[in-house]
This record gives structure tokens, sequence and C-alpha cells, in this order.
């Protein structure tokens, strides 16, 4: 007669020792994960980026979670200590007031944000502060002011280039800027110049009209 096998134990006891996780541990897990997957690689390679931009001495590569980034702005030295993920763009109008400067689809899509990087046209709101170490920014308030308007302003003054205005400081600081680019003289190769720049209230006639009349001298 077969002897009988010793009883083995349920699946479910075969385990490895229970690990304890406080709630603060968990919340913590949960986050990691959700941010994770929210912003795949493409989140992590751009703070991989930012923080490979750094100085040595950087107080965020110390472990306070800030960095200190000094710049110029509108030709006046600043010095900012803000979280390494902050923007140009949010650096500009939170931290400095300069809210000429526009938020508009904070994707990189509408042009509302640019600003001139070392005399380059750049959409503020896809570039982070921590990449400026050093950099000159030119921004809708260093371009002109009253009594001393940069051309492009005075003309879009005079061919009523905008309706609502919300788009117009990136109209005029992308349409500066390609004066200096290598674009041909007509008219197509204005507006695929300005493609990158919507204005939603369709001012693009007048917006052309004012950029043509200062290529033109």
């Amino acid at each position: 007669m077969s002897q009988r096998k010793p009883p083995q134990p349920p699946l479910g006891d075969v385990t490895a020792p229970a690990v304890s996780i406080s709630r603060r541990g968990f919340l913590q897990m949960v986050g990691v994960t959700g941010a994770a997957s929210t912003l795949g690689l493409g989140g992590h390679a751009l703070a991989a980026t930012a923080m490979a931009h750094l100085p040595p001495d950087a107080p965020g590569k110390d472990g306070d979670g800030t960095v200190t980034v000094k710049l110029t702005v509108n030709g006046q030295p600043r010095s900012l200590t803000v979280d390494p993920r902050t923007t140009l763009l949010d650096a500009l109008r939170e931290h400095l007031v300069l809210t000429g400067t526009k938020k508009g689809c904070d994707h990189g899509q509408c042009g509302a944000c640019t600003v001139h990087v070392n005399g380059r046209r750049v959409n503020a709101c896809l570039s982070l502060l921590a990449m400026h170490e050093g950099d000159h920014v030119t921004t809708i308030e260093g371009l002109g002011a009253p009594g001393r308007l940069h051309p492009m302003q005075q003309a879009f003054l005079e061919h009523d280039g905008y309706q609502c205005g919300y788009c117009t400081s990136g109209q005029i600081m992308s349409a500066v800027a390609m004066l200096d680019e290598p674009w041909a003289a007509d008219d197509a190769a204005m507006k695929e110049a300005m493609a990158g720049n919507i204005c939603r209230c369709g001012a693009y006639p007048n917006i052309h009209a004012a950029i043509r009349r200062v290529r033109k001298g």
C-alpha cells in the first residue's frame, strides 16, 4: 500500500515575509508611480537636461530642492532661487513680474510666450530657467517703452496688428527676431517664419502688413 504524502501548505501561505509599509510610504509610492506614468520618459529626460545645465555648486544639487540661476533680463542682472522645474515663462511672470510675456497654450504651440534668449526667439513655456545660467533674456518690456518704441511695436500700432492683444507681445518678439534670420523677402517666407505664432482673433492681414512695413524699412 502506498504511503500518503504529508499535506502541503496552501499556496497562499508559501510567501515571502510580510513587509510593513506606513501610510506615508504608500502615498509616496502611489505619487511616484502616477508621476512616472504621466510624464514617461519625456519628463525624466527634461529633468535630466535641466540638472545637466546646473553649475557644479548649484544649491539644487546639495539637496535643498532649489537652484539659483544668474542671468541678465532686459539688461539687468538677476539672480533667482527657484524649484528646478520652474520654466523660464513662470520665472519671468511670477518671480520677476514681467507679465507682458503671456501664457497661452503652455505647450509651445501658440507662440504667446515668445522671448529672446541671446538674440534668438524661444518659447519660454518650453524652456526651464535652470537651462539659462548666464544667458541674456529680452522680453517685450525690454524691447521698447512709451516714447521710444521699437519700429516693430510702432508698426503694429499703425497697422492695428491686434484685436484682443493677448498674442501681440509674442507676435512682436517673433517678428523682431525674424528680421535677423535668413528668410527670403517675399510674403510667403514671412508667413512661414511667423507660423508658430497664432492669433485666434484672425488679425493676420494687419500683423503681416506691420511686419512688411518694417522689413521694407
